[in-house]
């Protein structure tokens, strides 16, 4: 407290001297307005036909090099924002604003504020009321085509205001001004940056014969977009699905984008248009304290013609690795047609299935810490190199991957820009299926190390959520078993650039006795690890075991 002032004039009969204290507090920045183009509103009527005669104006015939590729890309770019600037309207912010509230709402009210009638106000109230009915019927139809369906309208998945930057500590450190947050959350969410990574792993694993890949169809492009939500948060050129489903509707702007994807492959390049991206920070549930970087999650919101396209590729990559069996068959996760409903069930058929035999199964479950920002690039490539790619289309994601930006969003609080050199983002329809790809050749190999030592030991894995599964009617010998799987994985994760998340990892025995048993704990602590100690319920992917 250097900046106090002892006040003894004012303690009266009082022995306590008064003490008056300057505290310093940062500047709240309230956005009170902000532009907007109100959905089927004439301005995005005018804003998407000024786009498609725009659009129409692009030559994209004969992008040959990677300098015409950007030009085009960055023409197209700055016709967006143009047009946006033209046709948007600036909306404020209150707490009386309501997402029901239209044009002919505000058309009435003036009407009646003009004549004071009561013939007027009664109109308003009807137009107000219609206004009302439209709006609600249509987002009870938006939710009934939702996946997650009435979970919609529940609190628990609306945006929640995150605390006050002052309230986060890094190295102990509270964050008292903007740039120490931004450099708290980069450094967080870059941890992997300098880890070492053993390339000459990926000798252990078959390489897939070469697939040639084609140029894109017009049915990719369509199909992609039918599956797109409307409601999707849009990124930095604030183009959302509902614009683009407009502006392929038109069959000249669909070709010029077929012609810019095409060209991204063929010319091995990413525009850095399309290379920029905002980070959002959204909590992750169910945490004890958010005081700490960690407790968060980065989202990437990227442009939304460049995420149409990864889109596609995410596709047709699905299509090749389900063709050539390049993904273990043990992993249920960043695939389509799989879910956590298909680990839930394999798990507890093996469960079963071993109580048949009179065996108890152990469950040992590991969670790979920060997955997503840790994914090395050189060695994603040469993992997709062994997938079978076109060489055209791994040159691709060599130029993809790298020399990316982002800035931060906490609240209403914008970082600078900063470079991303490792992982994928959380929020790219590619980060997905190469997630998945980069574990492929891991879990094969620790696959492989287990039959080599005759570790009767199963995997299941979801994305970062690995679980190993050993039977046995002694818990002793399980343990034993899995303290060796341990300390494979930690080696083979370490090769890969990898760690473990050592508080979420977890161990549970499947007993069908009747009676009291109390299993042994699993001793970790050699191998740099946890002591495990069984518990009487578990949860691994939103099931509960008991």
């Amino acid at each position: 407290m250097d900046h106090h002032t002892i006040l003894p004039e004012s303690c009266l009969s009082s022995d306590h001297v008064p003490l008056s204290i300057d505290i310093s507090i940062c500047d709240e920045v309230i956005q009170s307005s902000k532009l907007v183009i109100t959905p089927e509103s004439e301005q995005e009527k005018e804003f998407i036909k000024d786009i498609i005669s725009n659009f129409s104006l692009l030559d994209t015939s004969n992008i040959d090099n990677i300098e015409s590729l950007n030009q085009t890309v960055n023409q197209l770019g700055s016709i967006i924002e143009q047009i946006w600037s033209k046709n948007a309207k600036r909306s404020k912010i209150s707490k009386h604003s309501k997402q029901w509230w239209s044009n002919s709402c505000s058309l009435a009210l003036n009407n009646y504020r003009t004549s004071r009638r009561r013939d007027n106000w009664k109109s308003f109230k009807s137009t107000v009321k219609e206004a009302k009915c439209s709006f609600f019927d249509n987002k009870i139809q938006e939710i009934t085509n939702k996946s997650r369906g009435p979970w919609e309208l529940m609190n628990w998945v609306k945006k929640r205001k995150l605390p006050a930057t002052e309230a986060i500590k890094y190295n102990g450190m509270p964050c008292l001004s903007s740039d120490s947050l931004w450099n708290a959350l980069h450094n967080s969410f870059n941890t992997a940056l300098h880890r070492q990574v053993d390339f000459s792993i990926l000798n252990e694993v078959e390489r897939k014969p070469c697939q040639i890949w084609n140029p894109f169809s017009r049915y990719e492009f369509k199909s992609t977009i039918h599956k797109c939500i409307d409601s999707s948060a849009s990124g930095p050129d604030k183009m959302s699905w509902h614009h683009w489903k407009l502006i392929i509707k038109n069959d000249d702007c669909l070709s010029k984008i077929i012609n810019i994807a095409d060209a991204c492959i063929n010319l091995g390049h990413w525009p850095k248009y399309f290379k920029i991206s905002t980070t959002v920070i959204i909590p992750k549930l169910n945490k004890t304290s958010y005081n700490n970087p960690k407790a968060f999650r980065p989202i990437v919101l990227l442009n939304t013609l460049g995420k149409l396209v990864e889109k596609v590729i995410a596709e047709r990559l699905q299509f090749i690795i389900a063709s050539n069996n390049f993904i273990h068959p043990s992993q249920l996760g960043g695939l389509k047609f799989k879910s956590t409903n298909d680990a839930g069930t394999a798990l507890t058929h093996i469960i079963r299935s071993g109580w048949t035999k009179g065996r108890t199964t152990s469950t040992f479950a590991f969670d790979i810490s920060q997955f997503f920002p840790s994914l090395n690039h050189h060695l994603l490539v040469l993992i997709l190199e062994k997938v079978g790619l076109d060489p055209k289309v791994t040159n691709f994601f060599a130029n993809y991957l790298i020399q990316r930006s982002t800035k931060y969003l906490w609240n209403e609080l914008s970082s600078p820009s900063f470079e991303v050199n490792m992982g994928v983002g959380q929020g790219s329809a590619l980060s997905p299926i190469l997630s998945t790809l980069y574990l492929s050749p891991l879990i094969y190999i620790i696959e492989k190390r287990f039959k080599n030592l005759n570790l009767p030991i199963s995997i299941l894995s979801f994305v970062d959520d690995g679980l190993f599964i050993v039977q046995n009617k002694s818990l002793n010998i399980s343990n034993s078993h899995l303290f060796c799987s341990y300390n494979i994985l930690s080696n083979l994760l370490d090769s890969f650039g990898l760690i473990i998340e050592h508080s979420k990892t977890e161990i549970f025995h499947f007993n069908r006795s009747h009676g009291p048993v109390k299993p042994p704990p699993l001793d970790l602590s050699p191998l740099g690890g946890p002591i495990l100690r069984p518990k009487d319920s578990w949860k691994y992917l939103g099931f509960i075991f008991n």
